[in-house]
């Protein structure tokens, strides 16, 4: 099944050495969990000025973000399905991840599983905590 799903990873700056394959697979695991069979998850890592334009262009709140999620599920003409975007705010990241006394990888890790996971359709605004659980196990499972 992993071979149907590709997480595409791009840098707004300089990549973090490691980090890429890191965060592709920790993507493709969250997507198969989420129950994803084939397609392609495209990830933006940027800064927090990237992130609050389209934070206030997507979601009408001027301000920066850690994460978004932009589900798509469109067959393209070449017949991957795109399955939408995630966008995570280097920046903000590692705000949190010093806060909470772990690596900037991990919390990158992190906000991609919960990105990857509403990308899938899970809502932990709508649900009755199904997306926390499986968010919970994931992280227990991959980091």
């Amino acid at each position: 099944m992993a071979g149907k799903l590709k997480v595409a990873v791009r840098w707004q700056g300089r990549a973090l050495p490691g980090v890429t394959q890191r965060l592709r697979a920790v993507g493709i695991a969250a997507l198969q969990r989420a129950g994803a069979e084939e397609g392609e998850l495209s990830v933006l890592l940027c800064d927090d000025r990237t992130m609050e334009l389209l934070n206030r262009h997507f979601r009408h709140k001027p301000k920066p973000t850690d994460v978004l999620s932009f589900p798509a599920h469109d067959r393209l003409p070449t017949g991957t399905v795109h399955l939408g975007d995630v966008a995570i705010s280097l920046e903000t990241a590692a705000r949190q991840a010093e806060a909470a006394g772990h690596s900037l990888e991990r919390e990158l890790c992190l906000l991609l599983i919960h990105g990857a996971l509403h990308v899938c359709g899970f809502d932990h605004e709508q649900d009755q905590g199904e997306m926390e659980a499986l968010e919970a196990q994931l992280r227990e499972e991959l980091l």
